[in-house]
């Protein structure tokens, strides 16, 4: 499944988790969590149509707001205002969303180390 996909689903279910939330934890923790999320989506759609060499900070991008959005969900459920079956599912699906996006990243920049070592051999 591609990612953009994997972060939809895992939002739709993080939708339905924050109206359960805690007023006080919903009203801070819950809305940047969700802007979070939303931030997510547009770094990587804007991913998934640029060239491959501008690619890369916006995939980096959405690697920093996974995990921001991992440590603000601990703190949710450490203080108690998201249960343990709830964190697991959603920390499980952000995990697995980090570990595709880090092999983004990764091939783009392998590919942009191949375009250069190209370049680099064709003008010698």
């Amino acid at each position: 499944m591609p990612v953009l996909a994997k972060v939809k689903d895992v939002y739709l279910l993080w939708h339905g988790y924050a109206h359960d939330i805690p007023k006080t934890q919903r009203y801070s923790f819950g809305y940047r969590i969700d802007a979070l999320f939303v931030e997510i989506i547009e770094a990587i759609a804007a991913a998934s149509f640029l060239p491959k060499e501008e690619k890369r900070p916006y995939v980096r991008l959405s690697i920093k707001k996974v995990d921001a959005a991992k440590i603000l969900i601990m703190i949710l459920w450490e203080s108690k205002s998201l249960n343990d079956k709830r964190y697991i599912a959603l920390s499980l699906k952000l995990d697995e969303i980090g570990r595709n996006l880090g092999g983004w990243s990764g091939q783009l920049a392998k590919s942009l180390e191949n375009t250069g070592n190209k370049q680099n051999s064709s003008t010698k």
